[in-house]
């Protein structure tokens, strides 16, 4: 038994493969071949119609028998009129079996005024047909004779009486002729109809295999235009597409090596200052000096810490992967994410006040929403808190207001501290941008991880006005 080898085996599937695999040049083809399909069944059923007409409204059995009765009108001689419907019958059949168009054959039968009998066709004495009828006479009747279905026309003149005897034409029959009929047209237009319509696909598609080729020589670094000049309008769009896209990614590509370069400078400063005091409490003698170093020490360690954190949450709201949605009551959760934060609110002697539904169950990105809220109620706890006083005057206050108006959750965080310099204003939501102003260390990154969840959640951020016309506040509207 002859196998075949694993080589050629895989040929023959590689083959396969680029048989079965679709193409636009074979698609239009067969898209054209359906449509010459549809033109002979379309051709067909017009076909039919106009013979189901011509039969009903000008029947051709009709007007030949007619015409027949006339030409032996003048026929006074029984004899002549015989031998005159003997010819016709003769040649009449002969031409309608080289034609071959009409099944069977025409069948005569003539007769006197008087009634007796004066020709009669061969092939209509085997066959037993009603006798002459006033009432079908003018009138194509139909009768049976066996299987066969028969179109009697009955006609009479002052001499004769005439009946014209054809075996009727079934509706199968006509359509498989006239397919038979309309078919060799079309096969002999396909080709001269493929062949142009393959030649402009080919052609159509080759600035595409272009731009194709164009791209696919590329670097893998190279982001700039494509710089194809496509001349055809259905190709412009796609080009520009591509160049968008490559902006796009251009622009995301620096923005990330900024982010990179940003973040290398921000957590070079504290692992700087825990390598200065780590080497100050191992060398130096004083108490003092250990102790203090111990302070800066913890106070770096603590900043590289929310550093790395707040990093790993931008990298994880930049993520394509987003977490399935997920069902919670966001007022409850809300009051149990700031119960965690009172008593820091408290040691700073700041008022932190919720206003929000007793129960508000919402479908959302629970974690892009943690992130949202702990940035901004943590960005007011660190800076609107340097304002805080005890005594004459009560401490900062940060108010929370939650709402679901029409299908969009709003969420606002406002304060009446320091607010924000209003050179600030235009760049508090770029990544590592702290105010010129403020005495906080922080990381800049807050506002930016929620920009970044606001807009994962395909909801928006933007700086409003703080309480009592002071201090500042942020809304945030996300669609549910």
């Amino acid at each position: 038994m002859n196998t075949l080898s694993p080589r050629r085996t895989a040929r023959l599937r590689a083959a396969w493969s680029s048989i079965a695999e679709p193409t636009l040049v074979r698609r239009c083809l067969i898209s054209v071949l359906l449509a010459f399909f549809l033109v002979w069944a379309v051709l067909l059923v017009y076909i039919f119609i106009t013979y189901k007409q011509t039969i009903t409204n000008e029947p051709g059995l009709q007007k030949y028998g007619d015409a027949l009765l006339v030409s032996l009108q003048d026929m006074v001689e029984p004899a002549h009129a015989a031998s005159a419907l003997s010819s016709t019958d003769t040649w009449t059949n002969i031409r309608r079996r080289q034609i071959g168009l009409l099944p069977g054959a025409l069948l005569y039968e003539l007769k006197d005024a008087t009634g007796q009998s004066v020709f009669t066709s061969t092939d209509l004495q085997a066959l037993a047909f009603p006798t002459f009828a006033p009432e079908s006479i003018g009138v194509i009747t139909e009768a049976n004779a066996g299987d066969v279905v028969y179109r009697i026309y009955t006609g009479h003149s002052t001499r004769w009486r005439l009946r014209v005897i054809e075996q009727k034409r079934t509706d199968a029959a006509f359509l498989a002729r006239s397919a038979r009929n309309i078919l060799p047209y079309l096969l002999l237009a396909t080709p001269f109809v493929l062949l142009p319509i393959w030649l402009s696909v080919r052609s159509g598609l080759r600035p595409l295999q272009q731009l194709a080729a164009r791209i696919a020589h590329r670097s893998t670094d190279d982001l700039n235009p494509v710089g194809f000049g496509a001349r055809h309008r259905e190709l412009k769009p796609l080009e520009q597409a591509l160049d968008r896209l490559l902006s796009l990614l251009r622009m995301k590509v620096e923005r990330e090596r900024a982010f990179v370069q940003d973040a290398a400078h921000e957590i070079r400063t504290p692992l700087a200052v825990i390598t200065a005091q780590a080497h100050v409490m191992a060398r130096s003698r004083s108490e003092h000096e250990r102790a203090q170093a111990q302070v800066h020490l913890e106070q770096a360690i603590s900043r590289a810490s929310h550093l790395a954190h707040q990093l790993l949450d931008l990298a994880a709201l930049d993520d394509a992967q987003r977490p399935a949605p997920r069902e919670v009551d966001v007022a409850q959760w809300l009051r149990s994410v700031l119960a965690h934060v009172v008593p820091q609110a408290m040691e700073k002697h700041m008022e932190l006040s919720l206003d929000a539904p007793e129960s508000l169950p919402a479908r959302l990105d629970l974690l892009a929403l943690e992130s949202i809220v702990h940035n901004l109620v943590d960005n007011a706890l660190r800076y609107a808190g340097g304002s805080a006083v005890v005594g004459s005057r009560r401490g900062t206050a940060i108010a929370v207001v939650m709402r679901n108006e029409s299908g969009v959750l709003h969420l606002s965080v406002r304060d009446d501290g320091p607010g924000i310099a209003r050179a600030d204003q235009s760049r508090v939501f770029e990544r590592f941008h702290r105010g010129v102003d403020t005495a906080e260390r922080g990381s800049g990154l807050g506002l930016a991880i929620v920009q970044q969840a606001a807009r994962r959640m395909r909801g928006q951020v933007r700086l409003v006005e703080g309480l009592e016309g002071r201090g500042v506040g942020f809304q945030v509207n996300l669609p549910l």
